[in-house]
């Protein structure tokens, strides 16, 4: 049980696995006025940036469980290195049916809504964690500008055009979910840049280390179209946001 390694080639030098940059992940965490000694669950929590930055800024605690072998070690490393490693603790394990031991004041599930089979299925497992009066963090696309064609659509990683909604649907559908948004922060072109941009670097950094690997063909053809699709599609098309959710 692991993620497929051309992922952890691709995202070797990020510590957040979003559109995010760590000051959005700071704003966020600063909007939510987080109590402390806040339990927090977070699903699919990647290399662990939110939960060890947010037990040294905010005093958190909680649980992180990634599917990724390779993120669990560096999730716990930083831990170590923040000095919050008595505070948080990392499982690699199937985030997809994992319900905390204890109810959590956040519960969250960061950009892979697939653990649940899509948004309402991540709100009703992160349910399954949350305490009365607790809160739900979402991390989600939308379409920023409707995609034109079944092109754009898989320019940014979609089937079809219904794989995401527009922002405002996006909301409603929250709302039809029985939540209400209390909070959000939204990825910018910039901050998609960031991440994907990373991203050629680290495949490059590979690629001229490892060029007889046996992934070394699919790589170099990622680097090669990567970049333009990014600027053509995903950058235009695509938003990305954290919403703060809390059932009414």
């Amino acid at each position: 049980m692991d993620l497929p390694r051309s992922f952890t080639i691709r995202e070797s030098s990020h510590r957040i696995h979003n559109p995010f940059t760590s000051d959005k992940l700071a704003t966020l965490g600063q909007a939510l006025s987080l109590p402390s000694g806040t339990r927090m669950l977070d699903l699919a929590c990647g290399t662990g940036e939110m939960l060890c930055t947010w037990a040294r800024d905010h005093q958190v605690t909680g649980t992180g469980i990634d599917i990724s072998t390779v993120f669990i070690a560096a999730a716990r490393a930083r831990a170590a290195e923040l000095g919050v490693d008595g505070r948080v603790s990392f499982v690699h394990g199937d985030a997809s049916g994992y319900v905390a031991d204890a109810p959590v004041g956040i519960a969250a599930c960061i950009g892979a809504t697939w653990i649940g089979g899509g948004v309402a299925g991540t709100v009703e497992l992160l349910r399954h964690s949350l305490q009365s009066g607790g809160m739900m963090l979402i991390g989600e696309p939308y379409w920023r500008l409707e995609p034109p064609d079944q092109a754009t659509v898989e320019g940014c990683d979609a089937i079809g055009s219904d794989d995401f909604l527009p922002l405002p649907e996006l909301i409603e559908r929250f709302g039809d979910l029985g939540c209400d948004v209390v909070e959000m922060v939204l990825a910018s072109q910039d901050s998609w840049d960031r991440y994907s941009a990373a991203q050629w670097l680290n495949i490059r950094r590979w690629l001229d280390a490892n060029p007889d690997d046996e992934l070394a063909g699919q790589m170099r053809e990622e680097l090669a179209t990567s970049p333009a699709r990014h600027v053509k599609y995903r950058r235009e098309y695509l938003g990305w946001g954290v919403f703060a959710l809390m059932n009414r």
